[in-house]
């Protein structure tokens, strides 16, 4: 792995171009700074992003790309100037790696929000390098952007919750969702939604899954704990559920109507926006006038609340349901996540994968 005074040749799997085809890559990683952490890499968790990015959807890739934000592995050295972590345990890296430090949401730590954060990858970090995810074989990432798993939790289950999981957690601390006894829906049944359905029920709310059809009905409700399914074409079920929503977290990554689901919405009710999408919604005013109704957005977490949602999820006994594959079906595994056929997040047993034993150079 090298030492402090020199570079590491690290193998990943990249994207070449838009077609979005991951393979081997070999790349060096920065000298260790005095508050970095270099980490090998055990599992990564796989997102829509993931997709997103591999494929240029939102139009500003830069290739070679090593995707991956979920990343769980072992520290195995640390800067001088490190205290949080040592040799040894088991850490978690999530979607950004930097941010500017001075700035209003820095400052309130919500670094999410700082408009220079550095994403895990597909960024200039700076020194000047591109950053590159954790479906590679390591990371040296800045001490501030490092969480601790805590024991109890499975570092391949953990691998969700530093995405998925705080990306729900998140809006519902911030705007005052977590008291026990609220009515929440959750638009979209995949990585992020299945973890909303089990965090809101962990916190004692009335769990409704709202769905384009009924495929999902038994997974919802008897697999996730869901108290109510809703098919969105059902014009008289949707009717009936008007206003019994306290909020709508939307995960839905693809452009889609918001008219129905606002109505859903009492009094006051917040739709949550959470999914990637690179073109404009719309909606009639008075959907949100009469009645108060806000539509708002919120991005990942902050490192605090990812800590805290880790701990909470040990709390309660909550895991994320997972499919464990190896690197060489990373592409199937995007094709599939694509195609919605997972139940319900990929998570890339990288370390079990021996990436290292070969690679394109840079």
């Amino acid at each position: 792995m090298g030492s402090l005074a020199s570079e590491r040749t690290v193998t990943g799997w990249a994207a070449r171009d838009a077609a979005g085809h991951l393979s081997p890559y070999t790349y060096t990683l920065r000298k260790t700074g005095p508050e970095d952490v270099v980490v090998k890499v055990m599992y990564c968790g796989i997102c829509h992003t993931d997709i997103h990015q591999a494929k240029n959807h939102l139009g500003a890739s830069k290739y070679p790309m090593v995707p991956g934000h979920e990343v769980v592995g072992e520290v195995v050295e640390v800067g001088p100037e490190v205290t949080k972590y040592g040799v040894g345990d088991v850490v978690g890296v999530g979607v950004i790696v930097g941010c500017c430090r001075d700035c209003r949401p820095c400052k309130a730590n919500v670094e999410q929000y700082c408009n220079k954060r550095i994403w895990s990858y597909n960024d200039v970090y700076t020194d000047g390098r591109p950053t590159q995810g954790g479906f590679s074989s390591a990371m040296i990432v800045d001490q501030k952007f490092v969480v601790k798993i805590p024991a109890g939790l499975a570092p391949e289950q953990a691998a969700p919750l530093l995405c998925a999981g705080v990306t729900v957690y998140s809006p519902l601390k911030h705007f005052g969702l977590m008291s026990p006894g609220l009515r929440g829906g959750i638009l979209g049944l995949g990585g992020v939604g299945h973890m909303g359905v089990k965090v809101a029920k962990s916190m004692g709310h009335h769990v409704t899954v709202i769905s384009s059809s009924g495929k999902k009905r038994a997974e919802a409700m008897d697999d996730l704990g869901a108290d109510a399914y809703l098919i969105s074409s059902d014009a008289g079920a949707m009717a009936a559920a008007a206003d019994t929503l306290d909020y709508i977290i939307d995960t839905v990554p693809v452009k889609h109507p918001l008219e129905p689901y606002l109505a859903l919405l009492k009094m006051d009710g917040k739709l949550v926006l959470m999914g990637v999408i690179a073109e404009p919604l719309s909606f009639v005013s008075p959907m949100v006038m009469l009645g108060r109704k806000s539509i708002t957005g919120s991005f990942i977490g902050s490192m605090e609340e990812t800590e805290e949602v880790l701990r909470f999820c040990v709390e309660k006994g909550l895991t994320s349901q997972i499919e464990v594959v190896k690197m060489d079906y990373l592409n199937q595994a995007l094709e599939r996540l694509e195609r919605n056929d997972v139940r319900y997040r990929f998570v890339v047993d990288v370390a079990g994968s021996n990436i290292e034993d070969g690679g394109a150079p840079a």
